[in-house]
């Protein structure tokens, strides 16, 4: 019984002397959200988009325009002219498409590209902060998971952490 209570009481002194680790969280929707980066990333892009629906509409104008042009002419051609005619306009609406497709896949890809460079900035903003800030531990919650279910307010360094981000990418941006 003595044996007991003596290790109990050394578990007790070891577990008193260890040093209290300092943790923090991060709402990631809030701060990504609010990151001047993302804004200006999504702004640019919204920009591409709009001018590729302008070309992309123009085209199918241009096409559908062309297209009633050959069946007005249609009815003065043979029917082996009308097939070939045909056919050559199907062939190049295919052509037309796959372009439009390869155009529309390439800017998504760029934009997830950038995105998730935007998203390597944060975590690696947010891993020197808890560096030079004596953090061991800063955790991330977000609409989407729910890592953290409570946390006292004290403990949530969002402000900090999207105003360092911002004033980081001001920063780069002079």
């Amino acid at each position: 019984m003595k044996k007991i209570l003596g290790a109990l009481s050394i578990v007790l002194v070891l577990a008193s002397c260890q040093e209290q680790k300092k943790m923090a969280f991060v709402n990631r929707s809030e701060v990504i959200n609010e990151y001047q980066e993302k804004i200006d990333v999504e702004a640019k892009f919204k920009e591409r988009e709009e001018n590729f629906n302008k070309k992309s509409d123009s085209i199918g104008k241009d096409f559908q325009m062309a297209y009633q042009q050959f069946q007005m002419e249609a009815s003065k051609m043979t029917e082996k002219q009308q097939q070939e005619q045909g056919q050559a306009f199907n062939q190049r609406g295919q052509m037309l498409q796959q372009q439009l497709q390869m155009e529309q896949q390439t800017l998504q890809q760029s934009f997830t590209t950038e995105m998730d460079s935007v998203m390597s900035h944060m975590k690696t903003f947010v891993q020197d902060y808890g560096k030079k800030n004596g953090y061991s531990f800063i955790f991330g919650t977000s609409d989407v998971t729910t890592t953290i279910l409570y946390g006292e307010e004290v403990s949530d360094i969002s402000d900090e952490v999207l105003k360092g981000l911002n004033d980081a990418y001001k920063k780069e941006e002079e």
